[in-house]
């Protein structure tokens, strides 16, 4: 048996600009719509409980209508590029 570990890139030292903690909402939000559009296009539809055999999820509504657990996973994850992004030394500019 293979036992995985992750090893991500340790971020805890970056601190984010204002801005950049701003923009990690509006990416969250697009997370969710992207992850929406691909669900839809594979036949998934709203459903009060996810069922697999369905097709159903309740996570199909607008990232406004989602509970705040949801919204935390896709903030994390829009939170933890740009902190990589700006580890990894790029630098984000609003033109």
């Amino acid at each position: 048996m293979h036992t995985y570990v992750p090893h991500p890139i340790d971020t805890s030292d970056v601190v984010l600009p204002e801005e950049l903690i701003a923009l990690s909402e509006k990416i969250a939000e697009n997370v969710h719509e992207v992850w929406s559009v691909g669900r839809m296009k594979e036949g998934w539809k709203y459903g009060p409980v996810k069922d697999l055999e369905k097709k159903e999820t309740p996570q199909l509504v607008a990232y406004s209508d989602l509970p705040e657990s949801e919204k935390s996973f896709d903030r994390n994850t829009a939170f933890e590029t740009l902190k990589l992004i700006t580890k990894l030394g790029f630098k984000i500019e609003k033109k």
